[in-house]
């Protein structure tokens, strides 16, 4: 594969990760497959990641025109913020959509809004920039098990609701992997030990459900895969093990949220939970990082971790 820039990698078999640059290095990747000079996306990144994206595909040799698909895992804006800017550079390019997420990647103004709720007005100008929609007659919605080609190349979209309702994971029979979104949850790899990579469910608001999560994976596990490909961040392996850990604290976190069900100021007492859950989980990892070097990594997990607990506590409730 030719030189590519320092943001992205080259993970053999036609596949590239790059680095989007949201928040801070090796924090968030969009993927690239390149197969018989046509190539798709799988993920995109926030408005910010297009000068990486198309330098990318630059560096590859690969067209603009030669792109197929840009198939987002998920409408949540650091996966797809970036796919209606991204579409208006690549002209013979699809997006290929779960059906739940379809109408919001045409017309994002209520995703917008409700980022915004969450974020400011400040915040998503500083980190997404103004989202743009997606020409309708561009998108296609995805089937549970649907199959595309990308120069023969199969990938296949499988329905996988847990972390949102709007996601589906791509299988790459090629590599036995799976393009995860946040499904498969999260592995920084600042956390990296001898043990290897270390995972941890995202309960991110507003549609986090855990039994369908407990499906999904259940599912991704079923493919016996070789590696997963994360959007938080990068490839790992070592699979089984990855998922039975991520089961596990899946089962922990639930036990955690209804256990602070009533708690008094029960935002503050899940964030605190969270943050003695996942030191006890990264100590016994072998991870040598004091509580402040964690929590710089994990901060903003446990926070928005500890809505989306709260959030599913509420319905569960009703």
């Amino acid at each position: 594969m030719a030189s590519l820039p320092a943001y992205a990698q080259d993970l053999g078999d036609g596949i590239v990760a790059v680095d989007t640059g949201f928040h801070r290095p090796l924090f968030d990747a969009a993927y690239l497959i390149v197969e018989n000079g046509r190539a798709a996306f799988v993920d995109s990144g926030t408005n910010f990641a297009l000068p990486r994206l198309l330098g990318a595909l630059e560096a590859l040799g690969v067209a603009r025109e030669a792109v197929d698909y840009v198939i987002p895992t998920h409408v949540h804006l650091d996966h797809a913020g970036g796919v209606g800017l991204l579409m208006q550079n690549l002209p013979n390019a699809t997006a290929i959509v779960h059906p739940r997420g379809a109408r919001h990647m045409i017309d994002p103004s209520a995703l917008v809004a409700g980022a915004t709720a969450v974020y400011g007005e400040a915040e998503m100008a500083r980190s997404y920039g103004t989202i743009v929609g997606v020409d309708a007659a561009r998108v296609r919605e995805s089937a549970d098990g649907m199959v595309i080609e990308l120069a023969g190349r199969p990938l296949q979209l499988i329905d996988t609701p847990g972390h949102a309702r709007h996601h589906h994971c791509v299988w790459d029979a090629r590599t036995r992997g799976f393009f995860t979104g946040d499904t498969f949850g999260l592995s920084y790899r600042e956390f990296d030990t001898e043990q290897g990579p270390w995972l941890l469910p995202t309960t991110t608001p507003v549609q986090f459900e855990p039994d369908r999560l407990r499906e999904s994976v259940q599912r991704l596990l079923s493919y016996q895969p070789e590696c997963m490909y994360l959007t938080h961040y990068g490839r790992v392996r070592d699979v089984q093990r990855l998922g039975a850990s991520l089961l596990a604290q899946l089962d922990r976190l639930v036990a955690i949220g209804r256990s602070l069900k009533n708690a008094p100021d029960r935002h503050a007492a899940l964030e605190r939970a969270l943050r003695a859950e996942y030191l006890e989980i990264v100590e016994a990892h072998g991870c040598r990082f004091g509580e402040a070097e964690v929590m710089q990594l994990l901060g903003m997990d446990v926070t928005l971790n500890a809505q989306g607990l709260g959030i599913w506590l509420d319905k569960e409730a009703a």
